[in-house]
């Protein structure tokens, strides 16, 4: 599958230049790999933690994305024509490109609550659709997330500097997850006291207790109401938390969803195992 990119925005400048990008369907994990990141070149430079440690020399920059996804939900059609939150094709080429992805299921229901619980910006039509109506829709529906997943892996799977590195993976080993993200990023040596560190400051309890007490002197890491638990950024984290919020219907449609994703991600659900088996 050939996909024709360009980015003629402004914003091509603030998508370039960097040393890797991260790519992924929005809440899949992003702000926790980031923190983890952040916190592990920080400690290992001797500096106070930042989520913009890419000041300091020695410390690689990293262009944080979500790219088709939100050219299909952002983009009216003048950013359309323009590629505006498309990373230009050269940086592409050049770069090493890390993919977290995440089970499709449990990224659209942290979006759903998202985007209705947490994101004062959502549209009023889009604020007041249920979790069906949602996830059903063109753009930010499980199928969007299942179709662009695909195109990601179709367009970079083969290039030797990529890496596809699972949400499940860093939650059930994380010490492997992590480290294969840093051997990516030109970490031929871990430095055993900033990873212990960073998985010590980047643990979900940490990270929620921070962001519940502002901590952070950034919108990224801050709750919509800090009375209402499912406003957080940091806000559950469960391995198949799905079937807490779909309703039956929803989980079978869902999983049609799914069994179209690339076999590649390690994904499968059988009818007897709603739940994704990995490998």
């Amino acid at each position: 599958m050939r996909i024709v990119r360009w980015n003629l925005s402004s914003r091509a400048r603030q998508l370039s230049g960097g040393d890797a990008i991260v790519v992924s369907i929005p809440k899949s994990g992003r702000t926790w790999l980031r923190t983890f990141l952040c916190a592990y070149f920080c400690e290992k430079a001797g500096r106070p933690f930042t989520l913009h440690p890419e000041q300091d020399q020695g410390i690689p920059r990293l262009i944080y994305t979500h790219d088709l996804f939100e050219q299909r939900t952002k983009a009216d059609r003048w950013d359309r024509l323009r590629g505006k939150y498309l990373i230009p094709a050269s940086e592409r080429r050049r770069r090493p490109i890390i993919f977290l992805a995440r089970d499709p299921r449990d990224a659209f229901v942290s979006l759903y609550l998202q985007l209705t619980r947490r994101t004062k910006e959502t549209p009023s039509e889009l604020r007041t659709k249920t979790a069906s109506e949602l996830l059903r829709d063109p753009a930010f529906g499980i199928v969007s997330m299942v179709e662009v997943m695909n195109r990601w892996l179709a367009e970079w799977g083969e290039q030797a500097r990529f890496l596809l590195v699972r949400y499940e993976t860093l939650q059930e080993s994380p010490r492997e997850g992590f480290t294969q993200v840093l051997y990516s990023l030109g970490e031929a040596v871990i430095d055993e006291a900033a990873f212990s560190h960073a998985q010590e400051f980047s643990a979900f309890g940490n990270m929620q207790k921070l962001e519940s007490a502002g901590a952070f002197a950034s919108k990224i890491l801050r709750p919509g109401d800090t009375r209402d638990l499912e406003s957080f950024k940091v806000r559950r984290g469960k391995i198949g938390g799905f079937a807490d919020y779909l309703l039956a219907s929803d989980q079978e449609y869902a999983a049609s969803a799914l069994s179209k994703l690339d076999p590649r991600f390690g994904y499968f659900v059988t009818k007897k195992n709603a739940m994704p088996r990995t490998r």
